[in-house]
């Protein structure tokens, strides 16, 4: 058997390591992708990221989404029984949490098996459990009170075990068999085309970019993109595509710049972002929650609230705009400031919260922030209501955006239609493939010719495909579109070649007739490489992965494919 030369021996270890890059390893070792982890939730504090495998639950192995709904569903908290002294007497009662919302010691809400006591609204707590309010927060205390179990979760990074009472923070989905990503046509969701209030420097874009994307993230958006792009005249702008996510959640989350204030009078108590807050309650019922709703004018509301703990620079802000405050008499008895804690969103005023007198000169770090959503049923403005909250705490944990955004195009796609746009793709290069495969045959009717060029299409393609999961491209239908471009330009390498050795001067030799064929098939990729720089930037990049795709194609061609298709040529020839 005749040694294989070198360039045959590219071909195939390139071939190998572009399968190995397409299938996703991950895959074998079973188990759940863990596609988004809260922020503050417990397995984020545990050390826990996006990306990695689950693989047990409290030893209980995960293979399937069923596997992980019944482990999550065997997680009992034990009740215990709570102690509740207030001014109006002690309050007993059997739950797994606190089951009440409290603002500066008062109960605002009852809720869950604390309805059964005959605990009300109103009441100021002194006392819970051993613990007294006039030495530890609310929040303090429903940490060391509330039961918990414990969690033992087994990735495949190692194993963390955590003590929570709460939600575990993340959200998981099956282990996809490839790492190709697909683009935002061919799995559904939004793409937003922005543009920023001004000409921006390179690291005030990449400033951009970075808050926008924790923006998405804490927002609860995997599958995101965020890039930069830039259009035949210069213009920059930002590229945002989210699977599975609404125009409306993207148009409200980028199109605003998110700036939060706290305000007392004129004066800014503390802003959006981590140098003010410390921590946002965003996963735990008992202190991020939907309260009553209510009959208005526009149909029903609902209000929401969460807590926040402020940093102690911001609490000392607190405490000196409200030491010289007077105190006014409310209902009840209860006394407050003759000011209230405004909060502003974007310059508009949402809410306005009463200040308990307790709070007079006092650099307290813990803040509840509500809030509502109306709609024309309850059903609406209760989930209104929960859009609302989620979109305040995104703000007030990531920040406002660094750049007012004007959004100057917004696409979306069905995952329905997206589905679709998969399956006609596929029909459509395989079409392609056994088209042109068909014409060769027809054209040269040598079976020896047909398998050879059959061979060369599909390794250029899988080549094609490795090099985008090596650099993670979102493979749109502008990609596909590349691909079956460069299988045509291929094709038409590959006949050049086969008519230079077939029917060309009589007078060469082979390796003469072949470097004749590669003078024009350079030829041809330098006029095509001129042809795709600009579509790298027509259409502010939206054709980008068409340029990208089928320059790689090409290129994998003329530097591994061709060679080696030469080198079969000359086995068959001497044959």
């Amino acid at each position: 058997m005749k040694k294989l030369n070198w360039k045959i021996w590219l071909l195939i270890i390139s071939l190998a390591l572009a399968i190995i890059l397409i299938f996703n390893i991950s895959y074998l070792s079973g188990g759940l992708l863990i596609k988004d982890v809260y922020s503050n939730s417990p397995a984020s504090i545990a050390g826990i990221h996006n990306g990695d495998i689950l693989l047990e639950i409290n030893s209980q192995k995960i293979i399937s989404t069923d596997d992980y709904i019944q482990a999550i569903s065997s997680i009992k908290i034990e009740k215990k029984q709570f102690t509740i002294i207030t001014n109006e007497g002690i309050f007993s009662y059997n739950s797994s949490t606190l089951d009440l919302a409290v603002e500066n010691d008062t109960i605002v809400s009852v809720y869950g098996n604390a309805l059964l006591s005959e605990i009300k609204e109103g009441l100021i707590i002194e006392k819970i459990d051993e613990y007294a309010l006039s030495n530890y927060s609310f929040n303090e205390i429903k940490q060391k009170v509330e039961p918990k179990v414990k969690i033992q979760l087994k990735t495949n990074k190692g194993e963390f075990i955590f003590l929570t009472g709460e939600d575990l923070g993340i959200v998981v989905s099956n282990i996809p068999i490839s790492n190709l990503k697909m683009g935002l046509e061919l799995q559904g969701g939004a793409r937003a085309l922005l543009k920023a209030e001004k000409e921006l420097s390179s690291d005030e874009m990449q400033n951009l970019i970075s808050v926008i994307n924790y923006r998405l993230n804490t927002y609860g958006i995997s599958d995101v993109v965020v890039r930069e792009s830039r259009d035949l005249s210069g213009v920059t702008y930002i590229v945002i595509e989210m699977a599975g996510a609404t125009p409306r959640e993207l148009d409200e989350l980028v199109s605003k710049q998110g700036k939060f204030e706290a305000k007392i009078g004129q004066n800014v108590v503390f802003v959006g972002g981590h140098n003010d807050i410390t921590y946002v309650c965003r996963t735990d019922a008992s202190c991020a929650r939907i309260e009553q709703c209510s009959t208005v004018q526009e149909g029903t509301a609902c209000r929401f609230s969460f807590e926040i703990k402020l940093s102690e620079a911001a609490a000392e802000r607190q405490a000196n705009f409200t030491s010289s405050l007077a105190e006014n008499t409310g209902e009840k008895g209860k006394t407050y400031l003759n000011e209230t804690l405004d909060l502003y969103l974007d310059d508009k005023l949402v809410d306005s919260l009463m200040i308990s007198s307790d709070l007079k000169g006092q650099a307290s770090t813990s803040i509840s922030i509500s809030g509502s959503g109306v709609g024309k049923n309850r059903q609406e403005a209760y989930s209104s209501a929960t859009e609302n909250m989620k979109k305040l705490q995104t703000i007030l944990i990531t920040g406002s955006l660094p750049f007012k955004l004007e959004v100057v195009k917004l696409d979306t796609v069905s995952p329905t239609l997206g589905k679709q746009f998969f399956e006609n793709v596929l029909i459509a290069g395989l079409a392609a493939f056994i088209g042109v495969c068909l014409i060769i045959y027809l054209r040269y009717k040598k079976i020896n010719l047909f398998i050879p060029v059959t061979i060369t299409i599909i390794s250029e393609v899988l080549l094609t495909l490795g090099i985008a999961a090596l650099i993670k491209w979102n493979l749109d239908l502008a990609s596909i579109a590349g691909i079956i471009a460069a299988i045509g330009t291929g094709v038409n390498d590959q006949i050049v070649m086969i008519d230079e050795a077939e029917h060309g001067r009589k007078d060469m030799g082979f390796k003469e007739k072949i470097k004749r064929a590669f003078t024009i098939i350079f030829g041809a990729y330098a006029t095509v490489i001129a042809s795709l720089v600009p579509l790298w930037w027509a259409g502010a990049g939206l054709l980008r992965g068409f340029a990208v795709t089928t320059l790689l194609g090409i290129t994998v061609g003329v530097l591994i494919t061709r060679p080696a298709f030469s080198e079969i040529l000359k086995i068959i020839s001497k044959e």
